[in-house]
C-alpha cells in the first residue's frame, strides 16, 4: 500500500513512518523541510504545507491510503501558528486532497479528551477537526491518544530535567490528577495495523497504557528511574495562585505553561476502553519498564 502521511517528521510520525517501511508499504511524506526525513533511506518526500491548500495539489495521486498527524500543543499567535489553523484548517484542506484523489482510507490523529463544548480550546478544536472527518464520505478511523512517551519524547524526558535539576520539584496543585502515558510504539503499530483493517472504519479509538498513575507517583518513578530511590521531593504550587500566574505569562514564548495546557493537566489523561488494544491485537508497553530504557 502506498501511504501518504502529514507531520512524519514529528516523534510519532517518525515512528509509524519506521513501521510503514518495515511492514513493505511506500511512504509518500509531506515535509515542510527538503531535508526534514533525510535519515530516513527509500521514502519520498514532498515539500508542502497543510495550512496552504495549493502546496497540496496533485501531492496524493497514486496513493491508495492518507495518514494526517499534523498537530501542535501550543498555540503561538503572533507567529500564525493556531489550533484553528493547524488542526481544523489542516483538516479540512488534507480531506478535501484526500476526496479530489479518490482515496478512502483515512487515518486522523486526535486526541484523549477531545469533546464537544470542551473546556480547553485545543481540545475544542481536536473536537472540530473530528467532525470535519466524521462528515466526510471516507473511510475514516480517529485515534485519540494519552500522552505518549518514547526516546524522543517532549513531557518525559522534560520532567526527567527537572528532577535531575531541581531539588524540589514544583507541581500545580495536588498533583493527585491521573495520567496513563501510552508508548509511541503502540500507537505506531495501531495506525499501521488499522490500514488493512476494515472493522476499525468509522471507529474513534482511545488510546491509553496499561499503567495510571497520579502525577506525582510519576515524578517519583522518574526520580527513581535516574537513581533517586526515594523518589523526588514536591512543592505543592496552590491553583489560586498560579492560575492567574500563568494566564499573565502564558503569552510570553520562552515560559513553559499556557492555561489550556494547565487545565488539561488538572483534568488528568486516563482512559478505560481497551477496544483498540483488542481490535488491532495489541501487547501493550509498560510506562515503567519502558523509560529505563531511555532516561
Amino acid at each position: 500500500m502506498k501511504v501518504f502521511i502529514t507531520g512524519g517528521s514529528g516523534f510519532v510520525g517518525r515512528e509509524i513512518i519506521r513501521q510503514l517501511i518495515a511492514g513493505n508499504h511506500s511512504v509518500r511524506a509531506l515535509v515542510r523541510k527538503a531535508d526534514a526525513l533525510e535519515n530516513f533511506s527509500g521514502i519520498e518526500t514532498i515539500v508542502g504545507d497543510t495550512t496552504r491548500s495549493e502546496t497540496l495539489r496533485d501531492q496524493l495521486t497514486g496513493c491508495d491510503a492518507v495518514i494526517h498527524l499534523v498537530g501542535i500543543i501550543r498555540e503561538f499567535p503572533g507567529r500564525g501558528i493556531t489550533f484553528n489553523k493547524l488542526h481544523v484548517e489542516s483538516t479540512n484542506h488534507i480531506l478535501r486532497a484526500t476526496e479530489e484523489q479518490g482515496i478512502k482510507r483515512y487515518l486522523q490523529m486526535s486526541a484523549n479528551g477531545t469533546r464537544e463544548n470542551a473546556v480547553t480550546s485545543y481540545h475544542q478544536s481536536k473536537w472540530e477537526a473530528e467532525e470535519l472527518v466524521r462528515q466526510s464520505k471516507l473511510d475514516w478511523t480517529i485515534f485519540r491518544p494519552s500522552l505518549i512517551f518514547g526516546p524522543e519524547d517532549q513531557f518525559v524526558n522534560m520532567l526527567a530535567q527537572l528532577v535531575k535539576a531541581l531539588p524540589i520539584v514544583p507541581v500545580m496543585g495536588d498533583g493527585q490528577y491521573q495520567l496513563q502515558p501510552v508508548s509511541v510504539i503502540d500507537i505506531a503499530t495501531g495506525f499501521v495495523a488499522a490500514l488493512n483493517q476494515p472493522e476499525a472504519v468509522g471507529k474513534i479509538y482511545p488510546c491509553c497504557g496499561p499503567q495510571a498513575f497520579s502525577y506525582n507517583q510519576l515524578l517519583d518513578l522518574i526520580a527513581q528511574t535516574l537513581g533517586q530511590l526515594a523518589g523526588t521531593r514536591k512543592i505543592h504550587q496552590p491553583l489560586w495562585l498560579m492560575k492567574p500566574v500563568v494566564a499573565a505569562l502564558q503569552t510570553i514564548p520562552l515560559f513553559p505553561m499556557t492555561s489550556d495546557q494547565l487545565q488539561m493537566l488538572l483534568e488528568g489523561n486516563s482512559c478505560d476502553d481497551d477496544s483498540w488494544k483488542n481490535d488491532f491485537a495489541l501487547e501493550l508497553h509498560e510506562f515503567s519498564s519502558s523509560i529505563r530504557t531511555y532516561l
